[in-house]
């Protein structure tokens, strides 16, 4: 006998009888004294799967109904099934150690939205036991992440410290990272409260107060992490600039557009998140902006920052040629010219955000489980660390940080009761003259005349890049 498919809405009329079968109990209720099939054996009896209530079957239907409601990654428009077998049984997966259970298996695969349907069809491309070991990879990634952004987080506050405290660093290159600092800050400080608040409320889903729980707090806490993070990468857009200016340009502009610089650094993304956040509310109907990074008007804030990724680079390979040719200037061994190149390639990756690069690109979850293991731990390692790289590169490693806070250090142990002494050869005694890079020579910018001479001197490019 052929088996009838039973669509909806044809019986969304009469499938329930108008009730809303949402718990265990209420199914129940409702079936326990309604078209009961007795012991014919012909009938499947009414069951409940955890989300859906099902009703009385015939034997050889398979019944379908609208997906359940209330799950952000579920489309409620689409439909599910389930099967009545010949034997008057649900049928289940012969595949699955509830193979005979009486409630037998409900198909949700239909169910999913297109974005995760996709995701997981790619995650189990290569099998069950293939997609289990890449979770597990994305779970272990996820502690290097918090790891990560909580080191970060301390070195950016301490930067910051540094920089707003002593006064001979208030100059114009400090006044870019400054912002750059802050913009990363902030990112870091609302990823780590979403992470924590999620693990925390999603073992007690029913608590109130807790930001994933509270739909206005929520999506207004993403909306604020999406522009520190344009801002963030407005501000290496501004790094790369004014870092290609000052080594490429012969006759350096004395003029600082700062109030420029902070209109795009700051307002800007304030015009870029507005847009996608509005698109967002509109188009999106699930709390929370859930999964909001697989839709496609997402690229409202990922194309600019690819741009700026793309003009970074573009900075980055002028100011290597223009190196290479003063290197070969200065009659250096080849092999020397090109250490000091590709070191100072390395050492402005993070800061110009080349190396966000990766985050943008999609997971290759279709790939090998080794693929998908170097992809996440790469570039959770890249994105989560860099408030750390930064700070040590133009903060932590900086001659002219080093010089201030050795200044202050000396001043110090000078007062103390003991009579400190600094030994001759001491890093506190005399003057502290930063080291002549072998770079070429960058021209000073007019606002540094609160400067030592040696700090005039000083290269723009961090101290890391002329070490030998």
């Amino acid at each position: 006998m052929k088996g009838r498919n039973h669509k909806f809405p044809l019986r969304t009329a009469h499938l329930h009888g108008g009730a809303v079968l949402d718990t265990a109990n209420k199914c129940v209720e409702y079936y326990e004294h309604r078209d009961r099939p007795g012991d014919r054996g012909d009938h499947c009896s009414f069951t409940w799967d955890t989300f859906l209530c099902w009703p009385p079957t015939r034997a050889n239907d398979t019944v379908k109904q609208f997906c359940p409601k209330g799950h952000p990654d579920v489309d409620p428009t689409k439909l599910v099934s389930k099967r009545c077998g010949l034997g008057g049984q649900w049928e289940g997966r012969s595949d699955s150690p509830n193979a005979t259970a009486p409630w037998g298996y409900t198909n949700f695969s239909g169910c999913y939205r297109d974005e995760i349907a996709d995701l997981i069809k790619a995650l189990y491309s290569g099998g069950e036991e293939s997609a289990n070991e890449k979770l597990n990879i994305v779970g272990k990634t996820r502690t290097l992440e918090m790891v990560g952004l909580s080191v970060s987080l301390a070195a950016l506050l301490v930067s910051l410290a540094i920089f707003f405290h002593f006064r001979s660093l208030r100059n114009n290159r400090t006044r870019i990272h400054k912002n750059l600092f802050i913009a990363m800050l902030m990112q870091v400080v609302i990823r780590l409260t979403l992470y924590i608040d999620k693990s925390v409320t999603i073992p007690s889903s029913m608590q109130q107060g807790f930001v994933h729980t509270t739909p206005v707090l929520c999506e207004a806490s993403y909306v604020l992490m999406e522009y520190a993070r344009t801002a963030m990468f407005l501000w290496m857009f501004i790094e790369g600039l004014y870092l290609h200016n000052m080594v490429t340009v012969t006759v350096f502009q004395e003029t600082f557009y700062y109030s420029l610089y902070t209109l795009i650094g700051w307002g800007v993304p304030v015009v870029m998140t507005t847009c996608w956040a509005v698109t967002t509310a509109l188009q999106q109907a699930e709390e929370c902006f859930r999964n909001y990074n697989l839709k496609v008007y997402f690229w409202i804030l990922e194309g600019p920052r690819l741009g700026v990724i793309v003009l970074n680079l573009l900075f980055l390979l002028n100011i290597i040629r223009v190196l290479l040719v003063k290197l070969r200037q200065s009659r250096t061994s080849e092999m020397v010219q090109l250490r000091k190149a590709v070191r100072a390639a390395l050492v402005l990756l993070p800061l110009l955000g080349i190396t966000n690069l990766t985050n943008i690109m999609p997971p290759p979850l279709h790939r090998e489980v080794w693929e998908v293991a170097v992809w996440f731990y790469v570039t959770h390692f890249l994105t989560s660390f860099q408030g750390l790289f930064i700070a040590c590169l133009y903060c932590f490693l900086n001659g002219e940080v080093r010089l201030a806070v050795m200044q202050r250090v000396y001043r110090y142990l000078s007062l103390r009761p003991h009579h400190f002494q600094p030994r001759r050869n001491s890093a506190f005694s005399g003057v502290y003259v930063t080291a002549e890079p072998d770079l070429p020579r960058l021209h000073a910018s007019p606002d540094n005349v609160a400067d030592t001479t040696s700090v005039r001197t000083a290269s723009a490019l961090p101290k890391a890049m002329t070490r030998q």
